[in-house]
């Protein structure tokens, strides 16, 4: 597997990457969270992993905000990666530090292109940009049926929670093919069991995935 260069910051990134990705209550900000402990990485998540960045969601997960648009909506899902991966993912790995964000490049596809139904390929050329070409090394898939995560969900709290059922379709079945499309990438884990059941084969996947530490 390649490990890209951190454009624009010069050397190549001695960390490893992971990103957790899932629908809404796949359990994805757990499951990351444990595995960050296991692998002693950096925790972040998207969007949101900078003051810039929290600034973003609050903004793109209000309630009350009316009229954005899906593309305004990719935008400042990019714009909260660019500063992602320039203020804490890219430093992070180039120190040699690993690092597991809830939600990385994968959120964008599903959701802003599969879920808002913009071109998924625009999409993943605006987030490789932003992301300056950055990839994770291993992408893990919570799979959770539509009925189970609907059962976690009771009340609906953000704009993308909010969606509607047709919407979160979409999205599910947008990640299923990407997993599909990119099997030396991405791994799906089952995320419908109990949470260390869950971890275990989190773990277990990521670990037979992830490069070894230069």
């Amino acid at each position: 597997m390649s490990r890209p260069s951190l454009g624009g910051r010069g050397g190549r990134r001695e960390g490893r990457f992971v990103a957790i990705e899932g629908g809404e209550a796949s359990g994805k900000s757990t499951q990351a969270r444990i595995l960050a402990e296991r692998l002693g990485a950096v925790l972040t998540r998207e969007p949101g992993g900078t003051a810039i960045g929290a600034r973003i969601r609050d903004l793109v997960l209000d309630p009350d905000v009316g009229g954005l648009t899906d593309r305004a909506e990719a935008l400042l899902m990019a714009a909260d990666r660019a500063q992602h991966v320039a203020e804490l993912v890219g430093p992070a790995l180039a120190s040699g530090r690993d690092v597991v964000t809830d939600r990385f490049l994968g959120s964008s596809l599903a959701y802003q292109g599969f879920g808002r139904g913009l071109p998924v390929e625009e999409v993943r050329r605006l987030s490789l940009w932003a992301a300056a070409g950055l990839e994770p090394d291993v992408v893990v898939l919570l799979d959770v049926p539509e009925s189970v995560a609907g059962a976690r969900l009771a009340v609906a709290r953000d704009r993308l929670e909010a969606a509607g059922p047709a919407f979160h379709r979409a999205v599910a079945d947008g990640y299923r093919a990407l997993a599909a499309a990119a099997p030396e990438r991405w791994v799906v884990v089952d995320g419908t069991g109990e949470v260390g059941a869950v971890a275990a084969a989190v773990h277990a996947a990521v670990q037979t995935r992830l490069p070894e530490r230069r």
